[in-house]
């Protein structure tokens, strides 16, 4: 991997070129990503607490809260290159976190999906969290295997080259297929968007006047729809950053960029935590707290009357767009 168990600081005999880096992690970047982080983590957390948005505010704080150690970690190998607690929390802290965020926005997409209308999903909301979180999992424990893989033909004498690309094309693979979840996850998402667009437009008066109709509307909602959007795209980015990072092996030229890390890496994971921070959905989609209030009875497109779960998390709502009443656990 780069990395040798001898070397523990730089000297003539342990370069900072034999490192898997190969360069000195630049401080004063380092240390603008860590505090950045952990603002984002601080506030994320507080709106989560007070706006009763607990899963979202627990688990995309968790996200930051890993991006910040992570950085930390930077900011030690800053010192000492050769650091291996700086390395391990790099390295583990940086690719865990995103996936922590990515849970969150799969979270949001079910609860718009609830609010709005069950009807428009090709899935049920509440799968969104079941098959996308779980194999997103998936995806980081081939991601450690691949890494084990390689920590054991590195420290074979003669390093085991064979094994080694075992291991590389196993992350490889976990990173890919993580690509492919996200992917998956969009079209979904824009299908829906799609639906519920072409819904609303053609919707009667009668309908355009109903709470769905007023969310779907709303400036807040908008900007928080779009701010989702921005996050989940530069994740996106991000992790197809992580293939060309990984595809040439580790210590490769593309990770030995730091320009190109705190580019791709840095900033396309940063600006999505500006987003969700901002334009947190406990202030801009209240309706995903636990805390929201029974609604008035909506009417259907046979002018029939709905009703709306006493809260997100629970009950039975239905959409105005047909009869069929959709049932969340």
């Amino acid at each position: 991997m780069g990395r040798t168990d001898t070397c523990t600081e730089v000297s003539i005999y342990c370069p900072v070129s034999a490192t898997t880096l190969g360069y000195y992690p630049n401080l004063g970047a380092n240390v603008f990503f860590t505090v950045a982080y952990a603002l984002c983590a601080l506030i994320t957390v507080a709106i989560g607490l007070w706006k009763r948005t607990w899963a979202f505010g627990i688990v995309v704080g968790a996200g930051f809260i890993l991006e910040t150690c992570g950085y930390i970690g930077r900011i030690l190998m800053h010192s000492n290159p050769w650091s291996d607690p700086g390395f391990k929390l790099d390295l583990v802290c940086i690719i865990l976190a995103p996936t922590l965020i990515c849970a969150g926005i799969y979270l949001t997409l079910k609860h718009v999906a609830r609010t709005v209308g069950p009807s428009f999903s090709r899935v049920t909301p509440r799968l969104y969290t079941w098959i996308f979180i779980p194999f997103d999992v998936f995806c980081l424990c081939l991601q450690a295997v691949g890494g084990g893989v390689d920590a054991a033909a590195s420290n074979e004498t003669p390093v085991d080259a064979k094994r080694l690309k075992t291991g590389n094309d196993i992350i490889l693979a976990g990173i890919v297929l993580q690509v492919v979840n996200l992917a998956v996850f969009g079209l979904l998402s824009l299908d829906f968007f799609l639906a519920a667009t072409k819904h609303f437009h053609n919707a009667s008066p009668e309908l355009r006047s109903s709470e769905e109709a007023r969310i779907w509307y709303s400036r807040r909602f908008r900007i928080f729809c779009g701010a989702v959007s921005g996050a989940y795209a530069g994740i996106l980015i991000r992790c197809i950053y992580r293939i060309a990072e990984m595809a040439g092996g580790w210590g490769n030229s593309v990770m030995r960029n730091e320009v190109l890390f705190y580019v791709l890496e840095g900033a396309m994971v940063l600006y999505p935590a500006f987003l969700l921070t901002i334009f947190s959905p406990g202030v801009f989609f209240p309706e995903m707290g636990s805390a929201t209030k029974p609604t008035s009875p909506l009417p259907t497109a046979d002018g029939e009357k709905d009703y709306k779960s006493e809260t997100p998390e629970e009950g039975v709502m239905s959409s105005s767009s047909n009869k069929r009443i959709v049932t969340e656990a």
